[in-house]
């Protein structure tokens, strides 16, 4: 693999971390609340790696989205327990993405989503690689980076009209609200038409019609904390059916 895919590995894990040490700061000693400071966290790790790419470009294939998918699961075993218990920076570190309400379940739902969101995607490329249609894995991308980053923070602020969902392994429930599950439709509406030469006149119409409904349905009744994997999966096979079927 070429040197500067490594790099932009180092340099990714030490930005991230840094970024979960500034604003687990801001958490412990300014009072701001968790759910912004992880959505800080998700959108610093949705852009960099498109920010890195285009500071020190590298080819990619399935075997570094492979190995990055590998490197991404591994720095989470910073934050096991017996690690931060004995490293305050690191206790401070996790505390930026550790909701109250998800405890003690934060890192068994943070770990579980990602590794299931990466085995979603790395099918998502083999297929589109195969059938020559790289670009579309990159809709359902934008739309759980930018659309479900949204939601939480746009949901918390402005939520009135709120539901609930459930969580993988405990029979608590969770609020979500309508306002936020709107970020996740809009963001695909204008995903699709950002992509629109991808399609055909049909299979753009189709797309416009059947994505952002089923990408907002797909957020709405996906367990709490484990929504990426769904999104991508949803927003994949959604896209493969426009594509097979118009």
């Amino acid at each position: 693999m070429e040197y500067s895919f490594w790099l932009n590995q180092v340099a990714k894990v030490l930005i991230l971390y840094g970024t979960a040490y500034i604003t687990g700061l801001w958490v412990q000693n300014s009072n701001i609340k968790v759910n912004y400071t992880r959505k800080i966290n998700h959108f610093v790790l949705f852009f960099l790696p498109h920010l890195l790419m285009w500071l020190n470009p590298f080819t990619p294939t399935l075997a570094t989205t492979l190995v990055g998918s590998v490197i991404g699961v591994l720095t989470l075993a910073i934050y096991m327990r017996p690690v931060r218990r004995h490293y305050p920076v690191v206790s401070t570190m996790f505390s930026s993405f550790d909701r109250p309400e998800d405890r003690p379940f934060t890192l068994f739902w943070l770990t579980t989503q990602i590794i299931a969101s990466y085995v979603v995607i790395i099918i998502l490329m083999v297929f589109v690689m195969n059938a020559h249609h790289y670009d579309f894995v990159l809709i359902p991308i934008l739309i759980n980076g930018i659309g479900d980053g949204l939601a939480e923070p746009v949901g918390i602020r402005f939520g009135t009209h709120r539901y609930q969902t459930r969580a993988l392994f405990t029979q608590k429930t969770y609020a979500r609200s309508l306002e936020g599950s709107a970020c996740v439709f809009v963001t695909s509406v204008v995903a699709v038409m950002i992509y629109r030469p991808l399609f055909g006149p049909a299979q753009f119409v189709a797309a416009l019609l059947i994505v952002p409904i089923l990408m907002t349905v797909a957020e709405a009744v996906s367990p709490h904390s484990w929504d990426s994997p769904f999104l991508f999966l949803v927003g994949g096979l959604s896209l493969a059916g426009v594509l097979h079927y118009f």
